[in-house]
């Protein structure tokens, strides 16, 4: 394999590594708040490309991006209030199940609001014949969007949970809800934004993918499975994990190519969150008792 095929098969993992990061890092969020898995977290990624896509088409790109988050996030947090803290001291068996049945939810909702058809917001820089090329190796300059992306997430996640009020008090939620409410703090508003949160960061990722991959209303289940997997690879509630876990998981898709039919790289991610399970399933960073 010459030096240029390396690079591009490298530029490919690490973009999908990056996505797959944020992902699971929406998966941590509420986690830490909640001890919940919301395997909803994929169709908000989808829910942020679509709801983007649509806005588009009558206004700016920046101003689409950040009313698509915004739009979701309210989404996320309706969520919560009208279906999870209506519940008393359920059962996370039983909360799981119930962002099981949101996810079928809005899949259907989004199948009967945009159809089934394969939407794409375009290049956030030049456009989709354009590329930068580095020792003859050529990658899409969104390539650099989703790494600034997954960056940006990371360090203003870091900036919020140990600079600002609610972060700290996020913070003490996660180490111990009960203690937490003790000394009068919200716990249910806390988990509200939690879910905003999570919510808008699965809807940036989506728009920061959808002129790589495309967006489509039954994308959401494939990105929960690969966020699910890195979050549990890098250690559910740490977010430098899950960017460590995201990048591997995302290298080893892009390497099995080369000696595995492409209908098999979807495998790889199973495989790999099964071998973790079995041998270390705090994680390969060991998994985190508060966000960070």
């Amino acid at each position: 394999m010459d030096l240029s095929l390396l690079l591009e098969y490298v530029f490919a993992g690490v973009a999908y590594g990056g996505i797959y990061a944020v992902v699971a890092i929406g998966f941590n969020i509420i986690y830490n708040a909640t001890d919940v898995i919301n395997f909803a977290q994929g169709e908000f990624v989808m829910l942020g490309g679509m709801t983007a896509v649509s806005l588009h088409s009558a206004l700016p790109l920046p101003l689409a991006i950040l009313g698509a988050v915004a739009l979701t996030m309210l989404v996320g947090a309706a969520i919560e209030i009208c279906l999870i803290r209506r519940l008393e001291s359920p059962s996370v068996l039983r909360m799981i199940i119930i962002t099981i049945g949101v996810s079928i939810l809005i899949r259907e909702a989004a199948l009967h609001l945009w159809g089934d058809g394969v939407r794409a917001l375009p290049h956030f820089t030049g456009s989709e014949i354009d590329s930068i090329s580095l020792f003859n190796a050529r990658f899409s300059p969104q390539v650099l969007w989703v790494l600034g992306t997954c960056g940006l997430v990371v360090g203003g996640l870091t900036i919020f949970f140990r600079l600002t009020p609610a972060g700290r008090k996020m913070r003490a939620c996660a180490a111990n809800r009960t203690a937490a409410r003790l000394c009068g703090i919200d716990t249910r508003n806390l988990v509200t934004l939690s879910f905003a949160i999570s919510a808008g960061i699965g809807a940036l990722a989506g728009c920061v993918l959808s002129p790589i991959t495309q967006t489509q209303y039954d994308m959401g289940t494939g990105l929960a499975i690969k966020g699910f997997t890195v979050a549990v690879l890098g250690g559910l509630g740490s977010s430098m994990g899950a960017v460590f876990a995201g990048m591997a998981l995302g290298l080893c898709e892009s390497f099995s190519i080369c000696v595995l039919p492409a209908a098999f790289k979807d495998v790889i991610s199973i495989v790999l969150m099964l071998g973790v399970l079995f041998v270390k399933p705090s994680g390969l960073l060991g998994a985190r008792s508060g966000p960070g």
